[in-house]
Parts: C-alpha cells; structure tokens; sequence
C-alpha cells in the first residue's frame, strides 16, 4: 500500500487522528467483495447515525466482538438475552434502537443473500459492478446523499432494514467503495494508480 509523502495529497477528513488516517489510506473508497465486511458497514454506519464517524472508528473492535465478527447469520439468531447483554456493552454505543437495528437487519440482510446468492452481487447490480468515480476537488463538492443513495435507501427499506436512510446510505456508499470519493489531490483517487 502507498504511503503518503505529504498531508497536502490527501483528503483533509482524517484531522489528524492516526486511526483515521490508517482508514482512509487503506480502507475507505476500497471496492468491498465480502458479504460480511458489506454487513459491517450496514451496521457501523447505522451506528453513526448523529455522531461522528471518528467516535464509531475508535469502537470498532468492541463492534467486532459483540456482533460475532459481523457475522450476519450469528447476529440474526441473537434473542432477546443477547440483546439486554448489548444494552450493558460499554465497547459500542449503547443505543436501543440502533442494536435491535443490527439485529433485524442481519436477518434482512439474509434474506438478501437468499435471493440473490449474496449481498455483494445484490448491491453492486446498482453501479454495474463498477465503483462510481467522482471528481472532487473538495470536501464541500461532496454531497450528503444522491440519487443513487436515495434509491438504494428505498430498496433496502422495502426489504425490511432500518437506519438505512439516503445519508447513511451515501456514507457506506463511499466507505465500501461503490462510489469513489476521494478528492482528486488525494494520492487515492484513482487517477493516481
């Protein structure tokens, strides 16, 4: 993996913070081909609904461990006992609604899997299988939502998600790589490769 020569060849959103920075070089914008890992943005994003994505980041470990790895098919079989012992877990935030919400939403998510073999095929028939790739050169060109967020939020409601709305939609979008974010100055783009 590259490494950055200068902070001024790069997107500015990582402020500094070394496990935003690890982030943004190595995993956002990366296209995601793993069901599991597409299961993990559903619910870290989903967490991150009015909070800032940095205090999710820094939590992510205790994520990984209470939802099984992000195993979807262990967290759709969670009950309510495994529920109240979330409630109590100090490693995620501890939100009534967004934990049932992970939990309901690894059983829909299933049922994508089900149907169309896994929810990688299903989510990249939206983009063609190619990542979108945008041409910014600023993070205020960056849209909170688009069209194409708008329609898949639509659709992942339709089958029963929640917290899955246009902006959190975008927001796992941009992290999983199905749209390229990364400014153009940023040594991530693609036109750098």
């Amino acid at each position: 993996m590259e490494v950055r020569v200068m902070m001024n060849n790069t997107c500015s959103w990582p402020s500094g913070d070394s496990l935003m920075i690890i982030y943004h070089d190595t995993e956002w914008g990366v296209p995601v081909h793993d069901d599991n890992k597409w299961f993990e943005h559903i619910v870290l994003d989903g967490a991150q609904a009015g909070l800032s994505w940095k205090t999710i980041l820094h939590r992510r470990e205790g994520y990984r461990k209470a939802f099984a790895g992000f195993d979807p098919a262990i967290v759709a079989r969670y009950d309510e006992n495994k529920y109240l012992e979330l409630l109590r877990d100090e490693g995620i935030i501890r939100n009534r609604l967004k934990i049932r919400s992970a939990i309901s939403n690894a059983r829909a998510f299933m049922q994508i899997q089900e149907e169309f073999r896994s929810f990688d095929a299903w989510i990249w028939r939206f983009t063609d299988g190619k990542p979108v790739v945008n041409h910014r050169e600023s993070l205020s060109e960056i849209p909170a939502r688009t069209p194409l967020s708008d329609l898949i939020s639509k659709e992942l409601k339709k089958r029963g998600f929640t917290f899955v709305g246009s902006t959190i939609c975008y927001a796992f979008m941009q992290a999983a790589g199905l749209v390229n974010d990364h400014l153009v100055n940023c040594f991530r783009h693609p036109s750098h490769s």
